[in-house]
């Protein structure tokens, strides 16, 4: 067994969305076994449909505490969750599901936190079916952060370099706040958040990517940066005061820039982090470059974690058409970031 390899918990995430289709397809894939030794987190069942599926050429063995029998033909799964599981209808919202999927988590979570496991790599869930549950999170993000007791993390959306022919270690995308209604951003935009994410941004291109000075470029909120104010003042009165921050403290960090232009730049080269002040600000750019090659990944945790930068696809669970090019690079990423 090749213990240079990065041992990887693979949660399913929710059993009726794509999350199991995109796993097998992954596990078929080479690069996922030259960095990785993955095991699968979720029901054995479930893989198994999910092999027979695909038509793949796989086996699905039940582990226990013995995650070295990792095989590229065969996929080891610790059973997490209960066989209510098996009968919630494909492409469907359902608490059991979203149970399960919360259970699969907080096993990764703790076996990587006490040395099990290298990193966690996640499939898509449900937030209706998280909350359907009884767990009242909005995502991902925000449950991981709050069982490794964290305050200060982030939401990074990356594109590996190989997809982008100007950049040396990819391009990420950092997001100031997250989860919430747009009407809610303003309030909750402050020189303090933005500069942690800028700290933040440093961090995992300096030290889990390998940059020596990652080249950082911040948004601005509004449109044409607020045009010195006609547009609103956001820029200079929150944003601005947090690159200087940033800057007095070491950081090679740029901006506010129009978002429009800034990523234009970021996507040419010219930056390797960008710092975006909300959700869709961040990810409509990234995803536009790279839908289905982008990997999210949490920072700020004690452990690593990535995952798709897509949801659960209800409506093309199920039926074998599932896209795993994200999946092959959450995997690959998370045992970069692992070494």
């Amino acid at each position: 067994m090749d213990t240079a390899k990065k041992r990887l918990a693979i949660t399913m995430g929710d059993a009726a969305g794509i999350g199991p289709e995109v796993i097998v397809r992954a596990w078929a894939d080479p690069r996922v076994h030259q960095c990785s030794r993955p095991v699968v987190l979720g029901h054995p069942d479930i893989m198994c449909q999910a092999v027979r599926l695909l038509d793949a050429k796989l086996g699905v063995i039940e582990v226990d505490k013995d995650f070295d029998q990792v095989m590229p033909d065969t996929i080891p799964c610790l059973r997490v969750g209960s066989d209510d599981v098996l009968a919630v209808p494909h492409g469907s919202v359902d608490a059991l599901t979203g149970q399960a999927a919360y259970e699969a988590l907080i096993r990764a979570i703790d076996e990587t936190l006490a040395g099990r496991f290298d990193g966690i790599v996640t499939a898509p869930l449900s937030k209706a079916a998280l909350h359907a549950a009884g767990h009242f999170y909005p995502g991902h993000t925000e449950l991981l952060a709050e069982r490794c007791g964290v305050t200060d993390f982030a939401m990074m959306l990356y594109l590996p370099p190989e997809e982008l022919p100007n950049s040396v270690a990819g391009l990420g995308v950092v997001h100031v706040t997250l989860h919430m209604a747009l009407s809610e951003v303003f309030a909750n935009l402050s020189t303090a958040a933005i500069l942690e994410k800028c700290h933040l941004a440093q961090r995992v291109m300096h030290e889990g990517f390998g940059l020596e000075s990652p080249r950082i470029g911040v948004c601005a909120l509004n449109p044409h940066g607020g045009e010195s104010g006609l547009f609103g003042d956001e820029e200079t009165r929150i944003i601005a005061p947090a690159v200087e921050q940033a800057q007095a403290a070491g950081i090679s960090v740029t901006g506010p820039f129009p978002t429009d232009t800034l990523m234009v730049r970021a996507r040419d080269g010219e930056f390797d982090a960008i710092v975006a002040m909300y959700h869709d600000q961040g990810h409509i750019a990234l995803k536009l470059l790279g839908m289905h090659r982008a990997v999210n990944i949490t920072l700020g945790l004690p452990i690593i974690r990535t995952s798709v930068a897509h949801g659960t696809a209800f409506d093309r669970a199920w039926q074998a058409t599932a896209e795993s090019t994200g999946m092959v690079a959450a995997i690959t990423t998370a045992a970069k970031l692992a070494k």
